[in-house]
């Protein structure tokens, strides 16, 4: 599995109009996508230009795949100007054995 953490900073200009591409592009991914697990976009509650993106990948394979499909193509495109900053942040678990026990519960969930 693969797990990512993207930190973002959204010019506040661009906030909604960013927002709504977002949903967009994750809902496609969760649903279209069966490497993707999940991706989780929120953003920070004292400042809501500071977007964070939880994601799950079954493995570094389906991230690339991922990254080839045109709902990301289009929301990297069209949100190149809204996106003041961008940090990927690769993360590892601390308690392995839980790892199987989210990902069976995602992917049983999706369905």
């Amino acid at each position: 599995m693969m797990v990512r953490l993207s930190e973002i900073e959204i010019d506040p200009v661009y906030l909604d109009q960013y927002k709504a591409i977002l949903k967009e592009e994750s809902a496609a991914s969760v649903k279209l996508e069966p490497g993707v697990v999940a991706i989780f976009p929120m953003y920070q509650k004292e400042s809501p230009t500071s977007v964070r993106i939880l994601e799950m990948y079954a493995s570094r394979a389906a991230y690339e795949q991922h990254l080839k499909t045109p709902h990301f193509q289009t929301y990297k495109t069209t949100t190149l100007n809204m996106v003041k900053s961008l940090k990927l942040v690769d993360m590892e678990a601390l308690d392995a054995a839980t790892m199987p026990a989210i990902f069976k519960k995602l992917t049983v969930d999706k369905r």
